[in-house]
């Protein structure tokens, strides 16, 4: 069974150790925890898609500490500069051609490496007293429920790694903004996440492209960025999903179900084989971001023979909620 280590000094000459005689360590970030590898050690980013069932065709994002690392592992934009002086450290990702040291395990066998800076300050005095690249996908089963805190870690992949450092809850609660730059001239924002395409257009001047592939339903090929499949962040409980502000509620016969609202509404009818429960109590985006994965992990095996979700009002944050609820229903 796992230990947990602390988010502090005392423990962190310990997860360096660890990390650099390859082992795996589970680490806060910002967004959700991740499963941290020596990114550049073949063993250690194998044991990574062991540890979470993971298709060998879905690469890997990359962390590192400081923006002149980037040139170790990758090709560098000019417009990379104004963007990590904008969002890095933090929840952006940047998809960037990949120079030979980066193993094509990592990558799926792409000519790209998908890459970060995190936030959080644990794992950035990780990166920088290590001096590792990590590769550090979601500490979770693959296509479950991301985690947001050392608790869900443990109870998914406790069985399976030793090492897990409880640094609370996220900020974020979902993935990273996956942008595509390897033609700078044309970025792609692949993944909606935290920093949204808007902040990314104003920063850029010029307009971002909204996906370019569609999201892939196979396992066959490699997919250009995490965050393309698409069934993932799904719970084992069956899910459905409403439009944002709907009213009416429909009606289920079997079992119990659980309505999760985004915003609560007291004049909204609830049936009385629904057990309401609800991502914000005013419509902040942030807390309803936060509390997503958290919530539907607490009703997910409750007993319930449905899971029924309000999506998202559209736009900025919102899309990003709405990506992970449509994936997790796989519509």
């Amino acid at each position: 069974m796992a230990r947990f280590l602390k988010a502090g000094e005392q423990d962190l000459d310990i997860v360096v150790s660890l990390l650099c005689a390859g082992e795996l360590v589970a680490l806060p970030t910002e967004t959700v925890y991740g499963l941290a590898g020596n990114a550049l050690r073949e063993e250690s980013v194998r044991r990574v898609f062991e540890v979470k069932s993971r298709p060998f065709i879905d690469p890997l994002i990359v962390h590192l500490a400081d923006y002149e690392q980037v040139e170790e592992i990758a090709c560098v934009p000019a417009v990379l500069e104004q963007l990590a002086e904008s969002f890095w450290p933090g929840p952006l990702t940047v998809v960037l051609k990949k120079k030979e040291i980066v193993p094509d395990l990592v990558t799926a066998g792409l000519s790209s490496v998908a890459i970060r800076m995190p936030a959080h300050s644990f794992i950035r005095r990780v990166l920088q007293r290590s001096k590792l690249f990590l590769a550090a996908p979601s500490a979770n089963p693959f296509g479950y429920l991301s985690p947001t805190c050392a608790e869900h870690v443990r109870d998914s992949l406790g069985g399976q790694i030793e090492h897990i450092v409880n640094g609370g809850e996220c900020v974020h609660g979902i993935e990273s903004t996956v942008l595509d730059l390897q033609d700078p001239r044309n970025p792609v924002l692949l993944r909606p996440g935290p920093v949204d395409q808007q902040r990314l257009e104003a920063v850029l001047g010029r307009l971002v492209q909204g996906r370019a592939t569609k999201l892939c339903a196979s396992m066959s090929e490699a997919v250009p960025s995490p965050g393309l499949l698409k069934q993932h962040y799904s719970p084992r409980t069956p899910m459905h999903l409403l439009p944002s502000g709907i009213m009416d509620l429909p009606e289920y016969a079997k079992g119990p179900v659980a309505m999760i609202q985004f915003k609560r509404q007291s004049d909204r009818v609830i049936p009385s084989n629904m057990q309401s429960f609800c991502l914000t109590e005013d419509g902040d985006l942030c807390v309803a971001a936060r509390n997503l994965f958290a919530l539907m992990r607490r009703l997910d095996g409750d007993g319930y023979a449905l899971l029924l979700v309000e999506e998202a009002p559209p736009g900025g944050l919102g899309d990003a909620i709405n990506d992970r609820l449509r994936r997790g229903a796989g519509v």
